[in-house]
């Protein structure tokens, strides 16, 4: 199989604040900053499914938990070896630094060692195309976001003959370990690769690390995933910039949906951070069974109180998957996706007031009564968006115009009763892309650094089917501790396109976790007519520590804080 380097070519124009962050020095633990010994702690199990789990890996099942601690001397290794390095999935904050703590690390340990990075995620790994991540590309990227180092890609490792290709490239090249850098999906795949890898004897280790702005890759170890800091901080502060301008102006409710496919951490974080008048939690949703209408009635009862003493503004955050976690809503998308799933009588349908009357006329009573509520808008998006699985692209179905219109009719009929006298003008946005390649915060950029010098030592140590693991996260770093935890233990069973497949177990909010509590105990106080908003500003990289180096409030909530 040939393989292919791609020679890096600088044309990067760097803006002071650019320029000023490459020389900023990422704090570490104390475990990390000198020679470190392995201590191995107790056999593991994976969170659920646990037989099921053991015979798809018997060899990376029931790995202990690992922990490094500092000792004297030093740590290095005779034989040179290269690795390989991939992100993979969507960008997140940070990713640069995991990088660059991946290369520091190799070369403490044997100047002579390589970084090799593969192009454009997983794939690059499979068709062979690569960099050699020198110290000069190394230096450009130091405390950026991004991850345009090396791209990233959405490429499944899932078959043998991609498991194979990979082993052949890997020799050819040299490399003793793969280092993926993702979220649950891509971090499952580590797993799998590990495993395979063992299967064969082909003396290739894979390590994962944590990466989501999702914040849904999260569990009794891993405390959050890099990259949700920094996004977080980046939608809050355009979330209280646009608090200020409505309480400026006196006008316009801003509909706010925040990026976050599943789990509603990032507007549950946002919220804890600007104090928005209205935070919709999916998880919430879905437990009190809400509907659609429950939700706009909610919404509405706030818009009148404030307009009743004046107030004609507000805000409200919307996290990115609501619609699946409306229990109706969900039933009504499972009916689409098995009604539309390679139908070629609907497709042949001429317009789409012929398609819309075809769908009502298949659907159940209940899902019919409630795609007939929804705008045209919305319901188009239902039916003509789909996924290469023929599914509903949920994340982009744009629920906070659904939310205005449906709140617009529903204080019309208010008015027509008199029993509302405001004024209702309202703005839409999505705050997304805006977060998931900004300049990595301080704590993102000492956390995400300590990742990839860990990871190194994990290497070193010979481990396999780990993910390199950096807790204590609410204490100074240099009181962070680091080590390792099998991927496995994260694991259950859940069904994937029709059949169970494993998978790392996603992080839902927790609605009897603190951070949930928090907002439940102070919403009535936001909602409120007064001006509880609260203004966080941009990021900041220089300065006290407790303006520029704190995690998230759900962090710190979570731990007591």
């Amino acid at each position: 199989m040939q393989i292919c380097q791609i020679k890096y070519t600088n044309l990067m124009q760097k803006s002071p604040l650019q320029i000023a962050r490459q020389s900023y020095q990422p704090k570490m633990p104390v475990a990390l900053q000198g020679a470190v010994r392995l201590v191995e702690g107790e056999k593991t199990q994976s969170v659920a499914d646990q037989e099921e789990i053991k015979k798809l890996f018997p060899n990376t099942y029931g790995l202990p938990l690992i922990t490094f601690e500092p000792t004297t001397g030093k740590n290095t290794c005779a034989e040179p070896f290269n690795v390989g390095v991939i992100l993979s999935g969507g960008q997140a904050p940070g990713g640069h630094n995991v990088i660059c703590g991946l290369f520091d690390g190799l070369k403490a340990l044997n100047p002579e060692n390589k970084l090799y990075g593969f192009l454009g995620g997983p794939s690059g790994l499979i068709d062979g195309k690569y960099q050699e991540l020198t110290k000069d590309i190394i230096d450009e990227y130091r405390n950026t976001g991004g991850f345009d180092i090396i791209g990233s890609g959405r490429t499944k490792l899932e078959e043998t003959w991609q498991f194979d290709n990979g082993i052949e490239i890997c020799k050819q090249l040299g490399i003793k370990a793969v280092v993926i850098i993702g979220g649950d999906d891509s971090n499952t795949n580590a797993c799998v690769l590990a495993e395979y890898y063992l299967q064969k004897q082909c003396g290739i280790q894979v390590i994962g690390c944590p990466k989501t702005i999702d914040g849904d890759l999260k569990n009794e170890m891993i405390e959050t995933s890099f990259g949700f800091d920094t996004a977080c901080k980046t939608y809050a502060e355009l979330i209280g910039n646009i608090q200020r301008d409505a309480n400026s102006a006196k006008k316009y409710w801003h509909f706010i949906r925040l990026m976050g496919r599943s789990a509603s951490h990032i507007a549950l974080e946002c919220a804890l951070q600007s104090q928005p008048n209205i935070c919709l939690i999916s998880e919430e949703v879905e437990a009190k069974k809400m509907t659609l209408n429950d939700i706009v009635e909610d919404i509405v009862k706030v818009i009148v109180a404030r307009a009743n003493a004046g107030l004609n503004f507000g805000t409200v955050l919307i996290p990115e998957g609501l619609i699946e976690f409306i229990p109706a809503m969900r039933v009504l998308i499972q009916e689409l996706n098995d009604m539309l799933a390679n139908n070629e009588e609907f497709t042949q349908l001429d317009g789409d007031d012929a398609k819309r009357e075809y769908v009502k006329s298949m659907l159940t009573p209940a899902s019919c009564e409630l795609y007939r509520s929804l705008p045209k808008g919305i319901a188009r998006q239902l039916t003509l968006d789909r996924d290469p699985h023929g599914n509903v692209m949920v994340s982009q179905i744009e629920t906070e115009k659904l939310l205005i219109e449906m709140v617009q009719k529903r204080l019309a009929v208010l008015k027509a009763n008199g029993e509302y006298k405001g004024k209702f003008s309202a703005l839409n946005h999505f705050f997304g892309y805006e977060g998931r390649c900004a300049m990595p915060s301080n704590f993102d950029a000492d956390y995400c650094y300590s990742i990839g010098v860990n990871a190194t030592h994990l290497i070193a140590a010979g481990k396999t089917g780990y993910m390199s693991l950096v807790r204590n996260l609410t204490r100074p770093a240099a009181e962070w501790l680091a080590g390792g935890v099998p991927i496995t233990m994260m694991m259950n069973m859940e069904r994937r396109n029709g059949k169970m497949k494993p998978v790392i177990q996603k992080a839902l909010v927790e609605l009897d976790g603190a951070p949930f509590k928090y907002l439940e105990a102070h919403r009535a106080e936001w909602a409120s007519p007064h001006t509880n908003y609260i203004y966080p500003g941009p990021i900041q990289y220089y300065g006290p520590t407790e303006v520029c180096d704190q995690p998230t409030r759900t962090l710190l909530l979570e731990r007591g804080k």
